[in-house]
């Protein structure tokens, strides 16, 4: 199918299902493509863009709920802002935000469908899905998950000898780890028991975690959708041996375990009876679940009423992003902007730069979130993609950064973009500290766009006394080429509707980006061959016959690893 010559073409409505063709438009081949890297010929550098327009601040913010985007260091302009929106509209992204919010099938290669949305859609409001109401479905796993925290943290429900739970173990790995893992920690100290993390198949994580647990005040938290998940279920077994060991007896043991499964039989094998899951859908992807049954180590640490306001922060982006028009809309010329550094401007990697010590998971959690969604080398149609998908993200949180990669940052080789988060309002009374954090954060954005030249460093050398010469030869080690575009997103606080606002500008950035490039944003096929091979490789390691390993490597590697092994 051809690209429309009129970039403001409505798109058709529809959920592609599995075996129909699925129509998918290339932006290679839009007219605004070549417009586009034209644009970027004729652009000068991010500084004389900034020197050109004193209302540029004003000109390239965006208001979001919990939250300002300054994109005012992004080398674009006008120009570039509107035919990024055109080729959104081109791609059909007015109907298929509209569809994220009704029953679809995004998720054409397991013919799924893609509904977090519904997740913090208010009561009363209606999503019908395959003859069921989705939202009846999620206010009454919501009001489970509220009776389970309540019970716990009031004290009610009790561990196998009568005393109160004190701990809270999270047993679960990728989405079931890195979104309450982040919300949690964001939140700061619990007001109610200690909530931890058991999530690599590593022993040492759980050789370090359970000696200091009282087995009969913790409980176990089994997070996995399928129930299968290999590290899970390792490390649930490992915990399970733990309490039987610590003389919690078999029939106790559903008075330290919950779990969080669609495999009610597995769970029951486990030894845990019904009452004690708490249900999630395949339309909800792993990534996409903190708001879900997944948050419930939010609602045991900080109060189902702390998850409630995460939700509401959630379901206002998702709001803004589903009626604010494109052009002004936070998530959407997030995700633009990205594409236009990345896929034009050749950015080679995105570092995401927290100037806020609760958020120092965030990157860990958004790598999974945009890595995972959109790296992918075949668009939904099964052709390959003709363009950079995807993104390597990385990051840390400020100002630690500074002492580490922000010189490769200043004055490396690599093109990179960033995004600079920091909260106004830091929720702590030491103020000397956060006007540091801010002039920081704020003065690291400058640099990266304006940098400095070698003959402003030189100037500056001589008036200190310094002889021509010399000042030429230490300048060229001083400058910094700057031109580095970055955007500095300002929330309001660290409330949980400002994290919530925060986690669902970024799905939806996601999703935004997965649609122009024509790409299923919502499986992961990528990591399922590597499951399979390691458990060849480790049948292999336990049993000493390594006949079905083909690689002649692999086969040396775990002939070293058996001796070694033999020899402790």
């Amino acid at each position: 199918m051809a690209w429309p010559d009129a970039p403001h073409r409505q798109p058709q409505r529809g959920s592609p299902r599995q075996g129909q063709r699925v129509t998918v438009l290339d932006p290679t081949a839009s007219p605004l493509w070549p417009a586009l890297h034209e644009h970027a010929r004729r652009l000068p550098s991010l500084a004389d863009l900034l020197d050109a327009d004193e209302q540029r601040y004003e000109h390239f913010r965006v208001v979001a709920p919990r939250m300002q985007l300054d994109l005012s260091r992004q080398r674009w302009d006008s120009d570039v802002r509107r035919d990024l929106v055109a080729l959104a509209e081109a791609a059909g992204l007015d109907a298929a935000r509209t569809q994220l919010f009704t029953a679809n099938r995004f998720n054409v290669s397991e013919n799924r469908a893609v509904l977090h949305t519904a997740l913090r859609a208010p009561a009363g409001e209606r999503i019908d899905l395959d003859g069921m109401d989705v939202v009846i479905a999620v206010q009454d796993a919501l009001a489970r998950m509220r009776d389970l925290s309540e019970s716990v943290r009031t004290g009610t429900w009790r561990g196998a000898t009568g005393r109160a739970i004190r701990d809270v173990v999270n047993i679960g790995i990728g989405g079931s780890f890195l979104g309450p893992a982040l919300v949690c920690d964001a939140l700061g100290p619990t007001s109610g028991p200690q909530v931890h993390f058991l999530a690599n198949i590593d022993g040492e994580e759980a050789a370090r975690l359970l000696p200091r647990l009282d087995p009969t005040r913790t409980l176990f938290i089994i997070a996995s959708k399928s129930f299968g998940t290999l590290e899970t279920q390792v490390n649930a077994r490992t915990v399970r041996a733990w309490l039987l060991e610590r003389g919690i007896a078999t029939k106790d043991l559903r008075r330290h375990f919950v779990a969080i499964s669609t495999n009610i039989p597995a769970a029951a094998e486990f030894g845990l009876p019904e009452a004690n899951l708490l249900p999630l859908w395949d339309w909800v992807g792993g990534r996409y679940s903190v708001t879900s049954t997944i948050g419930l180590p939010i609602a045991l640490g900080h109060g189902f009423r702390a998850f409630e306001r995460l939700l509401v922060g959630t379901r206002a982006m998702d709001e803004h992003f589903r009626d604010a028009p494109l052009s002004a809309n936070g998530p959407v010329l997030l995700a633009l902007v990205e594409l236009w550094n990345q896929n034009v401007l050749g950015t080679e990697s995105h570092a995401v730069l927290p100037y806020a010590r609760a958020l120092e998971l965030l990157p860990d959690y958004l790598q999974q979130l945009e890595m995972e969604s959109n790296g992918k080398g075949v668009r939904r149609d099964g052709t390959p993609v003709t363009t950079r998908t995807g993104t390597i993200l990385w990051g840390n949180v400020g100002t630690n950064g500074q002492h580490a990669y922000h010189q490769l940052l200043h004055q490396g080789t690599a093109p990179f973009s960033a995004e600079f988060i920091l909260p106004l309002d830091p929720g702590h009374a030491l103020a000397e500290h956060h006007r540091w954090l801010a002039a920081h954060c704020f003065a690291q954005a400058e640099v990266f766009a304006r940098g400095r030249g070698q003959a402003s460093v030189q100037a500056e050398l001589q008036a200190k006394g310094m002889t021509p010469h010399a000042a030429r030869a230490a300048a060229s080690h001083r400058a910094m080429p700057g031109n580095h575009p970055s955007t500095l997103v300002l929330l309001d606080d660290l409330a949980p509707e400002s994290l919530g606002a925060l986690i669902a500008l970024h799905e939806h950035k996601v999703f935004v980006q997965g649609m122009i490039w024509g790409i299923n944003s919502f499986d992961q096929w990528g990591v399922e061959l590597g499951k399979v091979l390691g458990t060849t490789i480790h049948d292999a390691l336990a049993s000493g016959d390594d006949a079905a390993i083909r690689d002649t490597i692999t086969r040396d590697l775990i002939a070293l690893f058996r001796a070694r092994a033999g020899s402790d």
